[in-house]
């Protein structure tokens, strides 16, 4: 069975419209963000290792991917405006946008479900699309080059195994969304609790 599966990912990774694939699936992860854009660039990288791929093109093409999906997602959100505004994602990017402005957009890129409502919120306010346009080239830039390279390292580690090879790049990825949940929630859970000089006094003394 796994050779079966082997046979059918390696035909995958050596057809000429893989490239095709990689950057239809990011385009769409853009606005659309249960497509396993990120799993499909590792893989992609995985076989790099092994010559299958084109390590350089795989983050070319997944970085072009992401930075149109990310633009129609924008457009969608400047279309739809109001009818986004109050949702619960959507109130937490505006208000990680109004602290942190362009910046967000790149740290979103990493948060499961955060580069979306991202991208949408920016639209839906009307952030200048220049600005949002520098800081999107960044953080589809970084993300393709993380998702290749953790791919990579992962099928240059286990170079005649690339199942083995693909489990570590997933497991790395997963590990890093989780640290950053982690310390997102520490943060969070941090400023909800009452400083030292907001307690109430006691006056019953």
């Amino acid at each position: 069975m796994s050779h079966a599966i082997m046979d059918l990912v390696t035909q995958a990774m050596s057809s000429p419209w893989l490239y095709a694939a990689l950057f239809a699936l990011a385009l769409l992860d853009g606005f659309f963000p249960i497509v396993p854009a990120e799993t499909s660039v590792i893989t992609a990288g995985v076989f790099a290792a092994t010559g299958e791929t084109n390590l350089a093109l795989v983050i070319l093409v997944a970085a072009l991917g992401a930075f149109t999906g990310d633009h129609v997602s924008y457009l969608i959100g400047n279309k739809a405006g109001g009818r986004l505004r109050e949702r619960k994602a959507f109130v937490w990017a505006r208000r990680a946008l109004a602290e942190r402005g362009g910046l967000v957009l790149v740290v979103a890129r990493y948060i499961p479900g955060g580069r979306t409502a991202t991208t949408l919120t920016m639209g839906a306010v009307r952030h200048p699309l220049r600005s949002f346009t520098f800081f999107d080239a960044i953080a589809a830039s970084s993300w393709a080059v993380y998702s290749g390279l953790i791919g990579f390292f992962g099928g240059m580690a286990f170079e005649n195994d690339p199942i083995k090879g693909l489990l570590l790049g997933l497991g790395i990825a997963l590990s890093i969304t989780g640290i950053v949940e982690l310390v997102r929630w520490a943060r969070k859970r941090r400023a909800i609790q009452p400083s030292p000089e907001r307690l109430p006094v006691d006056t019953s003394v």
